[in-house]
C-alpha cells in the first residue's frame, strides 16, 4: 500500500528545465519499480522514464533519452524526474506511478498498480 502525488510541474519556456517529484507516503518506494508517463493533450498517456527496486537499474523512452533523468533514493522518500532542454512537444500531465512487477514491463502503463493524480507541464514556444 502507497500512495503516490507529484509536484513540480507549471509553464516553462521552450529550452528550460523542470523537475518534477513523486512523494510517497505508507511504504518506501525502495520496494517498487517507479516509473514516470505522461499524457499530452490528444495523446495517449506514455512511457517516459522509470526506475527499478533499490533503485539500481534506469530506463528511457527514446524520445527523452539524454534529456531526462530519473532518480531515487533519496532520504525524502521521492522520485524525481529532471527534464531539461524541454520542447513544446513535451507539454502534458506527468504522472508518477509504482509497480510490484519488473522494469522489463514498465513501459506498459497497465503494469502499475499505484498512480498519483498528475502534475501539469506546459512549455511554452
Amino acid at each position: 500500500q502507497v500512495q503516490l502525488a507529484e509536484s513540480g510541474g507549471g509553464l516553462v519556456q521552450a529550452g528550460g528545465s523542470l523537475r518534477l517529484s513523486c512523494a510517497a507516503s505508507g511504504r518506501s518506494l525502495s520496494s517498487y519499480t517507479m516509473g514516470w508517463f505522461r499524457q499530452g493533450p490528444g495523446k495517449e498517456r506514455g512511457f517516459v522514464a522509470g526506475i527499478s527496486r533499490g533503485f539500481t537499474m534506469r530506463n528511457y523512452a527514446d524520445s527523452v533519452k539524454g534529456q531526462f533523468t530519473v532518480s531515487g533514493g533519496n532520504t525524502k522518500n521521492t522520485v524525481d524526474l529532471q527534464m531539461n532542454n524541454l520542447k513544446p512537444e513535451d507539454t502534458a500531465v506527468y504522472y508518477c506511478a509504482a509497480s510490484t512487477s519488473s522494469i522489463a514491463y514498465l513501459s506498459s502503463s497497465g503494469s502499475c498498480d499505484y498512480w498519483g493524480q498528475g502534475t501539469q507541464v506546459t512549455v511554452s514556444a
